[in-house]
């Protein structure tokens, strides 16, 4: 029986070729779509789940507080005292683990130097917490010496060729020297942090000294803790107040300003988008989105299916009566049509899998990953594989097997017509289909205008032709700074040279107290102000704009001590009525008791995600790290020419460093990577509904015109133009994307206006009725082109044939 319904599924696929094409092309495009966004979830589902205590691992994050209760910052780094002191008053932690991003640290081997951005500092224990695999040395004592260093093999070659690494010695920052203790497994890529390197804590303490590590104001160290199996959270939360008033410096005090929190090992890479993050994380929002947009491309090709297959019902109701006058039960019919959608949908995922490693390399590419259907998750995909499948077979079949099992043979016998060309169920499809297209198409629109707005939008500063130059504080450039930045002026292309600690399109990390001051008396201000640390050329250099006062000057020599400059904000949350009435004001921030001597207007220091935040900009050439040049360029050969400038003198100021930088302007579009990420999803997904629910439109029309032959040759007859056959013909369609339009922008609206709120500054959905009604014309046009083509050809026929078509 199963031979014979093979058989018979063969031959209607051959006999019906186009039906067939059209059918397989349209699921096979959707599994391909539906298997590629099922690897890039199942990938970022994965993130740190390869450690062997990942359900028992927890991060410790520290959070503060405005007056009002509000939160003001939310660190995923906490202060280095915080984790031993856990360690201690929570006997139920069985182990605590920090780390330190050493930043870019020169290393070298005797002639070979290089500049390394991912060199860690953690306590010995961390292989305790999370799997690491050492492929030569021992986790207990890799570590525990002051001068230990553990390297990936990778690093191992690039210093030490094809020697024994261990024992093996690194000079870091001609500081110290750092021996070889272990060699590291490469850290997977689904984890939150990857490392080249981990130096021990040991030597930061050394090198730091003990105050550092007292410091609860250095919220630099990612704290990990590993607890009891089916320990329960809810006490350490409990616990958390009494625990900050008997070890924070000011004791019970604190308890309403600042708290800490734990958080899932499991849950860093998609549920934290907190103010400090080891690497960038994704974001458990998008792989929701992904994951329905790989659900409904699936369901408009199953949809194309049983479009076609009931519409093409009158063609096999013979077949049906027959086989029931000769025996056949309805459920053997079921199985039989069942059994030949499956028989479709396993030739459709041929045709996906070669489709998917043909567009795997590209989509890797703006996913930044680097999936395969051959990976170590080979169970996972070969689940997926079979499940699509079956799903795509049961669905896609399931309503045409009923729909034709249910037909009466004496009816179908006697010539009775079955069935309709306008089926309801078949209309509420194509509406459905189109509404899901619609709705990615406005998607990606809304995006597209998001983008464009940051883009375009008035940051009050000028980002264009400002190229950052790295400097780690302490080096030599730094102390040389004056001298250098004489030396760059003089070149015709360097407009203006400044220093700072951060640079624009960084984060605002950086915060002390303020005060105000009346005479003797100081009132603490209750909300966070952040701080930046630059030089007297900052503010012209990024031409920023002045509110009220003045800007630093070498002619106030009290200004590299007693200066502060605010931004608007900031004056405004202090409650003074206007920039003018806070210049001369007094004022102290941490350390630094003072004057206001200006007030500079709002501007976007952070991404248009971020609120303004208060600023208060001071002289402090100790805490440089970053030297910012802007440069004349009227042609691109200028910023050419004048790199390559910059690049000589940086080398006879930074030797044996790499020559390192980057664009202002570039560096604010990268703010928003994950936001092209989405469009580009959006839109090439979109592009794909569109095509799989033309393909079905094809089909349909191309029935359509079929049944309708004879009729089309009376009015041509009685004559009916051609233009007057193609309205005839295509007019039910249009009807039908104008309902699926109608369904469709509400979800639209909804949907993007929970996306936009994810931007503090944004376009107003209510203004881009443009972008609705442009995703509908685009959907009617491209419907109407489809359905017009098999109109047409309908219309042309010889109005003789038509009438003997029967």
């Amino acid at each position: 029986m199963f031979r014979n319904y093979l058989k018979i599924a063969l031959r209607n696929l051959l006999r019906h070729k186009g039906y067939s094409l059209i059918n397989i092309l349209g699921l096979a495009v959707g599994m391909a779509s539906c298997i590629l966004i099922l690897l890039y979830v199942h990938d970022e589902l994965s993130y740190d789940q390869y450690h062997e205590n990942a359900d028992r691992v927890y991060r410790v994050t520290r959070e503060w507080f405005n007056s009002d209760g509000t939160s003001s910052l939310h660190l995923g780094h906490v202060a280095p005292p915080i984790g031993p002191l856990l360690k201690n008053d929570f006997p139920e932690i069985v182990q605590m683990a920090r780390l330190y991003s050493g930043g870019t640290p020169l290393l070298r081997h005797g002639d070979k130097i290089f500049q390394e951005n991912r060199f860690f500092f953690a306590d010995p224990n961390i292989f305790e917490i999370f799997t690491l695999p050492l492929l030569k040395g021992d986790p207990k004592i890799a570590l525990a010496d002051p001068n230990g260093v553990v390297l990936t093999p990778a690093l191992a070659r690039k210093y030490f060729g094809d020697a024994e690494p261990l024992g093996q010695v690194l000079n870091l920052d001609g500081r110290a020297d750092l021996k070889v203790t272990a060699i590291l497994q490469e850290v997977p890529a689904n984890s939150h942090f990857h490392c080249d390197f981990l130096g021990s804590m040991k030597l930061l303490e050394q090198v730091f000294g003990e105050s550092e590590f007292k410091n609860w104001s250095s919220n630099n160290y990612a704290t990990y803790l590993l607890f009891p199996k089916n320990y329960q959270i809810e006490n350490f939360k409990k616990a958390v107040p009494d625990f900050i008033g008997r070890h924070h410096p000011e004791g019970k005090e604190a308890i309403p300003k600042t708290t800490l929190h734990l958080q899932r090992l499991t849950d860093i890479h998609l549920r934290s988008q907190l103010d400090s993050e080891i690497e960038a994380n994704g974001n458990i929002v998008y792989v929701y989105i992904f994951s329905a947009i790989a659900f409904f491309l699936l369901v408009i090709a199953c949809i194309n299916f049983m479009n076609l297959a009931t519409a093409r019902s009158a063609n096999r109701a013979k077949e049906v009566g027959l086989r029931k006058v000769v025996g056949a039960e309805r459920s053997q019919l079921i199985r039989q049509f069942l059994g030949e959608t499956i028989v479709m949908a396993l030739l459709a995922l041929v045709l996906a899998v070669v489709l998917v490693e043909v567009a795997l390399p590209k989509f890797n590419a703006f996913a930044a990953k680097a999936l395969t259907l051959r990976s170590q998750s080979m169970l996972f995909v070969l689940a997926s594989l079979l499940g699509v499948t079956l799903f795509v077979g049961i669905v896609a079949g399931s309503y045409p097997a009923f729909f034709l099992s249910h037909f009466q043979p004496m009816a179908v016998l006697k010539g009775q017509r079955i069935g309709s060309t306008r089926s309801r169920f078949r209309s509420l499809l194509v509406v459905f289909q189109f509404a899901i297209s619609i709705i990615l198409i406005v998607g990606m629109g809304i995006v597209y205008n998001q983008l464009e707005y940051c883009r375009n939008k008035n940051l009050g500063l000028n980002k264009e032709h400002i190229v950052v130059l790295p400097v780690n504080s302490g080096e030599e450039i730094a102390r040389r700074y004056p001298d250098m930045r004489n030396q760059l002026l003089q070149h015709p292309r360097i407009a203006s040279v400044a220093a700072s600690k951060r640079v624009p399109s960084g984060r605002l990390l950086d915060a002390a107290g303020g005060k105000l001051l009346d005479g003797e008396k100081s009132t603490p201000l209750e909300f966070r102000i952040a701080n930046v640390c630059v030089d007297h050329n900052f503010i012209p250099t990024y031409g920023i704009q002045m509110a009220a006062g003045r800007n630093f000057s070498m002619e106030f020599p009290t200004d590299a001590t007693e200066a502060l400059i605010l931004n608007e904000t900031a004056v405004k949350k202090i409650g003074w009525a206007s920039p003018e009435v806070a210049v001369d004001q007094p004022f102290e921030y941490g350390s630094r008791r003072g004057r206001i001597i200006g007030v500079v207007k709002d501007f976007h220091y952070e991404s248009l995600h971020q609120p303004i935040t208060p600023i208060v900009m001071y002289l402090a050439p100790q805490n440089f790290n970053s030297v910012s040049v802007k440069i004349r360029a009227d042609r691109p050969e200028d910023i050419a020419a004048t790199l390559e400038f910059l690049k000589q003198k940086w080398q006879e100021y930074r030797p044996n460093f790499p020559f390192q930088y980057s664009f202002i302007d570039e560096r604010y579009e990268r703010l928003y990577q994950s936001e092209h990420r989405l469009g580009q999803i959006f839109g090439t997904f979109s592009a794909l509904a569109v095509f799989i629910a033309c393909l079905g439109l094809f089909g349909l029309a191309s029935y359509t015109a079929e049944q309708r032959t004879k009729e089309i040759g009376v009015r041509k007859v009685l004559g009916a133009s051609l233009g007057n056959i193609v309205l005839l013909l295509s007019k039910e369609f249009a009807r039908l994307v104008a309902v699926a339009t109608l369904v469709s922008w509400p979800i639209a609206y909804y949907a993007m206006s929970r996306w936009l709120q994810e931007f503090a500054y944004r376009i107003n959905i209510n203004q881009q009725g443009g972008t609705f009604l442009l995703a509908a014309a685009l959907a009617l046009v491209i419907a109407w082109m489809t359905v017009a083509y098999q109109s047409l050809r309908a219309a042309q026929t010889n109005p003789v044939e038509a009438l003997r078509c029967e």
